[in-house]
């Protein structure tokens, strides 16, 4: 998912480059999103493996 999130931030970028703002400004947001999708799972998988952790000592 972070994977996408930089594809977008890329095309975003050119899109924004070349004048393109409403492009620019759809794909942005979509980067945005993605990305704040992946911190999150990102603090969930934390979490577990902390929790994970706990339980084995």
């Amino acid at each position: 998912m972070l994977k996408w999130a930089l594809i977008f931030l890329v095309i975003s970028l050119i899109a924004g480059f070349l004048g393109f703002s409403g492009v620019s400004a759809a794909t942005a947001t979509i980067a945005k999103v993605l990305f704040a999708i992946a911190l999150i799972i990102f603090f969930i998988f934390v979490v577990l493996a902390f929790m994970a952790g706990s339980l084995a000592l």
